[in-house]
């Protein structure tokens, strides 16, 4: 592609401007810290980095930690302002962040987001409009928060061939789910209690839905095998119907819960999805607690890598913004390329009921002779496979905790379907994917 690029000798005393869109929690952060650190980042760096204007949407909000001259409602004056040389967006959501990110890019601005929709919705095209104007678009704190995660599938492990990615990358539901296991609190009490502390915003859906980490697994797998996943391509569910019960059955089976972000290479494409797993006691991934997140990659010569760190709040994920604007203001500086360009061409994406799975299901039945014979039936039926029962008596009732043998999604999910029809079923209480060591 045709490239804009303009190489100059670097002067590291030369003022970049910063154009900030958004002035949330992540935007506060980050203009706090280009203010009141400037001088520290410059000593360190060499840059001298002055933050121009901050676009926000409602001018009428307090934003004490803002300097009232830098702040504007018109976020594309970001874009048209000469003083702003790099476009920082942590405004969120598609519009108008969209828009400001693709002008800023065309225009030839050097471009920072943590706008995990925005790049799982739109990659392919603003990596493209990037490249055409020789311009970086790094967006570290997209994925993970603080944890640097993006640089190293794209640069330290772009010679490895990647096989599986499993990440915890959203720290509400973390903290939710180790709470309610570790405490024995309920979801309500703990999704307040992640509310006071800063980690689950007032509306919590996009978190607990599974939503917010679905973008996630679409970028985690674009970068990791070079295929990019739609969202609409993906598989998500949350954490709405996990109760104390699926906690108690997990600890007697030897698992903990996590919602997991799980990419995979498979012989037919590329696999991508979200959902609570079951993971064996002893799984690295099975220590990470509360809004810590991590993210464990397998690949044919590293083996295994597991990266942690904070996941949730302002200043983790400000921290990971700053650290691409001092990579990008570098850039610009220079006229060196100092992340590569980011490269995902379209690919076959495995539709999730072809994907191998392990079910844990909880049934409550009515305790009578036959039942467990209609039960495996209707997995037999299925072709499915079951690996162990367990039964508590309640009466002229009773519950299973059934764990299946690895088989097609479809499946398994065809067996539960069933199992919903039988008489003797009072009801599929819940079903939860294991983390399955046979596949």
């Amino acid at each position: 592609m045709h490239s804009t690029r303009r190489y100059r000798r670097y002067d590291p005393a030369m003022t970049i401007g910063i154009g900030i869109a958004g002035a949330g929690t992540v935007g506060g952060s980050l203009v706090r810290r280009l203010v009141e650190e400037r001088s520290v980042v410059t000593a360190k760096t060499g840059l001298d980095l002055e933050v121009r204007r901050v676009a926000v949407r409602d001018l009428s909000k307090s934003r004490p930690s803002i300097p009232s001259g830098l702040i504007t409602d018109d976020v594309m004056s970001l874009v048209s302002d000469p003083e702003v040389a790099l476009v920082v967006e942590v405004m969120g959501g598609l519009e108008p962040a969209g828009a400001v990110v693709l002008a800023s890019l065309q225009a030839g601005k050097p471009v920072v987001t943590a706008n995990k929709e925005l790049i799982a919705a739109r990659g392919p095209q603003l990596f493209a409009a990037a490249a055409e104007a020789g311009v970086p678009l790094l967006f570290e704190a997209a994925v993970g928060g603080g944890i640097p995660i993006i640089r190293p599938l794209t640069e330290t492990l772009a010679g490895e061939q990647v096989d599986r990615v499993l990440g915890i990358v959203n720290g509400t539901t973390n903290y939710i789910l180790t709470s309610m296991a570790d405490d024995g609190v309920g979801y309500e009490e703990a999704l307040a209690e992640a509310q006071h502390l800063g980690f689950a915003e007032p509306d919590p859906t996009a978190d607990v839905s599974g939503a917010d980490a679905a973008a996630k697994a679409a970028i985690l797998a674009g970068l990791a095998f070079g295929t990019w996943v739609a969202p609409d391509r993906l598989h998500a569910e949350g954490i709405t119907s996990i109760t104390d019960a699926d906690f108690k059955a997990a600890e007697q089976l030897g698992f903990v819960i996590r919602l997991l972000a799980v990419a995979e290479r498979r012989p037919d494409g590329v696999s991508a999805r979200v959902h609570p797993l079951m993971l064996p006691a002893d799984h690295p991934l099975a220590a990470i607690r509360g809004a810590t997140n991590a993210i464990y990659i397998e690949g044919s010569s590293v083996g295994e890598l597991l990266f942690a760190g904070p996941g949730a709040g302002g200043e983790p994920t400000a921290t990971a913004v700053l650290g691409d604007v001092i990579d990008a203001a570098r850039e610009h500086l220079s006229g060196s390329q100092v992340a590569p360009a980011i490269r995902v061409e379209p690919g076959d994406v495995v539709d999730f009921g072809k994907v191998d799975t392990q079910w844990y299901i909880r049934l409550d039945v009515i305790d009578s002779p036959g039942v467990l014979s209609q039960i495996a039936a209707a997995f037999g039926e299925a072709g499915v496979s079951i690996l162990s029962v367990r039964q508590e008596g309640r009466g002229d009732r009773a519950t299973l905790l059934l764990v299946t043998h690895t088989a097609p999604e479809a499946a398994q999910q065809a067996a539960v379907a069933t199992l919903r029809s039988l008489d003797v079923v009072e009801s599929v209480a819940s079903v939860i994917r294991v983390e399955s060591e046979e596949a």
